[in-house]
Order: structure tokens, then sequence, then C-alpha cells
């Protein structure tokens, strides 16, 4: 099939984010000026370079998130494994502003380093992220979507040893967990090695 996306899929539900899929997860906390917490899934979140290392998130609307990183300059990155899903999933709650999701969700608030956002304690790593930049991005037509964006820099991260093998991160046995479309998530299990070919004339 095609369709124009101006007129509609046709189809009992939207086939885009299933396309653009498997997304990693930001699991991202913020604290506010006055010092508010929040914790919250995005499935929009991704790594932009390492020269310096930026990652990204963006949030669907101005929530939270967007807000605290925006009062304070500061978030953290948290990973989502298989064994904190049903924490991950809790904490996307739509709550009223100054509601604790590491306590709604059961979790523990673990201190930064170098930024003033606690950390999951239970997650497998963890990134501390200074914001560079806060933007709408526009359409076509030049309007602006209803995507607020965060790029933060990431000044320090954070590895649980236990699943350092060999100096490697291991994603298998964190089975780090993206959004799929839909209802659904997936879980790294299996991984293979493929290197790039060198060009021969």
């Amino acid at each position: 099939m095609f369709y124009e996306t101006a007129n509609g899929h046709g189809l009992p539900h939207d086939p885009f984010k299933a396309i653009v899929a498997p997304r990693p997860i930001g699991w991202i906390s913020s604290r506010s000026h006055s010092g508010a917490v929040n914790l919250a899934p995005y499935s929009f979140f991704n790594a932009l370079t390492t020269s310096p290392y930026l990652v990204w998130f963006s949030s669907e609307g101005a929530k939270d998130s967007v807000a605290f990183a925006e009062e304070t300059g500061e978030f953290v990155a948290n990973l989502v494994s298989r064994d904190l899903v049903e924490q991950m999933n809790k904490s996307s709650v739509d709550a009223p502003r100054g509601v604790n999701e590491f306590d709604y969700a059961g979790l523990t608030e673990a201190p930064s380093r170098l930024v003033n956002v606690p950390r999951v304690a239970e997650a497998h790593a963890a990134l501390e992220c200074k914001v560079t930049e806060l933007f709408r991005p526009r359409d076509l037509q030049g309007r602006p979507s209803a995507a607020h964006v965060v790029i933060g820099q990431v000044v320090g991260i954070h590895i649980a040893d236990d699943f350092l093998e060999n100096g490697l991160f291991d994603i298998t046995k964190a089975q780090t967990t993206a959004r799929l479309g839909y209802m659904d998530y997936a879980a790294v299990t299996e991984t293979f090695p493929l290197r790039r070919p060198r060009w021969t004339d």
C-alpha cells in the first residue's frame, strides 16, 4: 500500500510508530527550581553524536520533564531494562505536578555526581546531562509541531559493574528495552557483529 500522510492511512491503527521502531526509551529524571522531582519515559529519544556526547528527547506537549529541564538546565536519561519495565510503565502515569514518580513506581533516588537531578538507582546505566538546546520543530507550512525537543550534553555516565563484561556493556544481560508500535515493546536478547566493509576497487 501507499498513502499520503495528509489523507490518512485508512488502517485500524496508525502504522508510523511500528515502522520507526525499535526506539530507545529515554527514562528522563528532572528536578524543578523548587526541588520537585519528576520521572517519565519518552520513546522519542536517541543519541545525536559522540563529539561531544549529545542525546535528545521529545515531548508531545509541554510536560514536566521539559519544563523542569528548561528551569534548571539539567536532566538524567536512565536505561530501561526488561526487569524495570513495570516500574517504567508505572512512572508514565499522567500525574499532577508535584507527584514524585520515583515514589509512585517504587524506585530509589540515587544522587548524581555532576547534576542536581536524581538518577534511578535500580537502572543499570544512566547519563547525566546538561541542556544545550530546547526548541519546537516546524512543519512544511512553518507551523510549530506538537514536539518540544530537549538536547543535552552527556557530562557523566553511570554503569553498574555487574553489566560490564571484558570492558563492554552487556546489552543482552541488561535486556535493554525499546518501544515499538501500538502497545508493544521489545527487549534485546540477541546481538550479532557486523563490520563495515572496506572499499576495494
